[in-house]
């Protein structure tokens, strides 16, 4: 037992003086790796892959107009999608082409459904080239529901600092995601550079035209000019245009109402149905047998 253990302890040491020279990961970090992998795994399925993968390779032999891919390119650095425009518009057409193909299959199998593949292919080619288009609108409308609040505190801010950085920085934390992910990149371009060509870019793009009225309010107070009046004055009107927004969201609550009644009418209509037609069918049955 004592020859043993010095064969033992110098077999150990052999391996852990090999592993480090070899950066061999250790058991704790190859299970973090492994438990990792799985997550990714179960977040992105096989087809997602496959279909990332396509889209790569089309996105490769795509060629756009320059002036189409600045204007894409911009819009997908607004919407935080980090992807290439050519990637942007290869994953549209490589959803939209795969539902195509099925249009072979139908065409032998029963011709008149074809034109609706075509269509519904051509519907997702839309969707997914439009869908930028549809998350800047929404981060837009997030942002511009959120300014009456934004308002309101300069408005009271003003009354014992004229600090916009300052102001900025402490609303920031209060802030919903869409504003503060806008407010954080301002925030750190104005300690970097001007403050006003920080305000002008946080204008440009929103691209929001009550946003417009919030910087140019701010590089009023930059400029050391009297903006008491215009922010009590944009305070109320934000806070009728936020009335509006809130008056559209009740009118549409109603025809969701009325549809979920619908639906629940239909489905005691069906429970009673199913056991009508089973009382039907039990009692023909008695009497023929």
């Amino acid at each position: 037992m004592i020859n043993v253990l010095p064969g033992v302890l110098v077999g150990v040491g052999t391996f852990l003086i090999c592993a480090d020279l070899l950066r061999i990961p250790s058991v704790k970090t190859s299970k973090s790796l492994i438990t990792l992998s799985k997550r990714q795994k179960k977040k992105t399925g096989s087809l997602e892959l496959w279909l990332r993968g396509l889209a790569d390779w089309v996105a490769k032999h795509l060629r756009l107009n320059e002036y189409k891919r600045l204007q894409l390119e911009s819009d997908l650095k607004t919407a935080e999608m980090n992807i290439s425009p050519e990637l942007h518009m290869a994953n549209a057409i490589v959803k939209a082409g795969l539902i195509g193909l099925l249009a072979v299959p139908a065409w032998f199998i029963f011709p008149l459904v074809m034109p609706l593949v075509l269509m519904l292919a051509f519907t997702v080619y839309l969707k997914g080239f439009k869908g930028v288009s549809e998350r800047i609108r929404a981060k837009r409308e997030a942002i511009e529901y959120e300014l009456p609040r934004l308002v309101f505190t300069i408005e009271k801010t003003l009354m014992h600092s004229r600090d916009v950085l300052t102001l900025l920085e402490t609303y920031r934390g209060n802030a919903g995601s869409e504003l503060k992910s806008e407010l954080s990149v301002t925030v750190a371009d104005m300690r970097s550079g001007n403050y006003e060509a920080a305000l002008t870019r946080l204008e440009a793009r929103v691209g929001s035209s009550r946003l417009s009225d919030v910087t140019r309010g701010l590089i009023g107070i930059l400029r050391g000019d009297d903006t008491a009046v215009y922010w009590s004055t944009l305070a109320v009107k934000f806070a009728d245009a936020q009335r509006q927004i809130l008056k559209k969201k009740a009118m549409k609550a109603p025809a969701k109402v009325k549809r979920l009644s619908m639906v629940l009418l239909i489905c005691f209509m069906a429970v009673y149905m199913v056991v009508i037609v089973t009382e039907i069918l039990t009692n023909m049955g008695a009497m023929f047998g």
